[in-house]
């Protein structure tokens, strides 16, 4: 029901004006084209501008740090490239008005940047999720328990307090990660607490 009405099936069955768009957490790619010509194949679909390709691809290697490039074969993408490339895909080129993301922590892709890319293009985002600073990140949180909704919780001006500081310790783990992942040493003059004094602050987006 949409405004207490059932709503025209056109809104369930048509691509183009299904309401919420999914993006689950294994984005298994089984067609054999290359990036480019999937997102040109998608725009094409929504009667969309082709030009949207670059920004696309531009903002999904903004959240992962496997660079995606154009010529690349969708079905070689790692987890973290295929989920960038979906986010920057759905912010772009989907209509849909609603994201449901299932877990977008487990990609390893930087979920905050994530979160805001889809909010900051008019998108309602509800996400499911175990990872506390996400939690906090948003307006509303969902609580479920045995299929049904429990409670209802409206984040707190304290909790966004919190969420600010967890954030900026989140960006220091990323650092660390993304140097053991590219083979770099973690030398003792790594300093964790000289670094969170000067990071920017975390946009929580309304």
């Amino acid at each position: 029901m949409i405004n207490n009405k059932t709503p025209d099936p056109e809104l369930r069955y048509n691509p183009k004006k299904k309401l919420i768009a999914q993006l689950s957490q294994n984005m298994n790619f089984i067609a054999d084209m290359s990036v480019e010509d999937f997102l040109h194949l998608h725009s094409r679909c929504r009667g969309k501008d082709n030009n949207l390709v670059d920004k696309v691809i531009h903002s999904a290697n903004q959240l992962t740090g496997e660079p995606i490039k154009k010529e690349m074969n969708l079905t070689v993408l790692s987890g973290g490239q295929s989920r960038s490339l979906m986010v920057a895909d759905v912010a772009f080129v989907s209509d849909s008005p609603v994201v449901l993301i299932d877990e977008i922590e487990n990609a390893g892709i930087k979920k905050h940047e994530a979160m805001q890319l889809l909010s900051g293009n008019g998108k309602i985002v509800l996400v499911v999720t175990h990872d506390p600073l996400l939690a906090l990140l948003t307006q509303r949180r969902i609580v479920m328990e045995n299929g049904g909704i429990k409670k209802i919780f409206k984040t707190t001006k304290s909790e966004r307090e919190l969420c600010s500081q967890l954030y900026q310790v989140d960006k220091e783990l990323f650092k660390v990660r993304e140097m053991v992942r590219r083979g770099i040493e973690v030398t003792a003059d790594f300093s964790f607490q000289e670094n969170l004094t000067h990071n920017s602050e975390l946009v929580i987006q309304d």
